[in-house]
């Protein structure tokens, strides 16, 4: 995988990561709606490389210990992708002097 490649992917888990936020925060907002659909987002690979998340309605009801539960699998995985992405950049600069010089 090039230094390219893997920081798209980085930064797809992070949008994903950021769409499960949204889904989680609509969750939590809502959860005394009368009639509201709990928001279930699913991480998905993309063939290209990386993840997407899609947002979907489920019959279920909110649960707060499971949307605090889910928000802090989402805040470390977006962290970790932070790093991957972070790491991608200081290998490319790198390269890039490396090749200036």
């Amino acid at each position: 995988m090039s230094v390219s490649g893997i920081t798209s992917t980085a930064l797809s888990g992070m949008r994903a990561q950021t769409t499960r936020v949204g889904a989680i925060a609509n969750n939590i907002a809502n959860s005394s709606t009368p009639g509201y659909a709990r928001l279930n987002t699913s991480l998905t690979s993309v063939e290209s490389g990386g993840v997407q998340a899609l947002v979907s309605p489920t019959p279920s009801d909110v649960d707060a210990a499971t949307e605090l539960t889910a928000l802090i699998e989402a805040e470390q995985s977006y962290k970790a992708n932070a790093v991957v992405f972070e790491t991608g950049a200081d290998m490319w600069e790198m390269l890039m002097s490396i090749k200036r010089d």
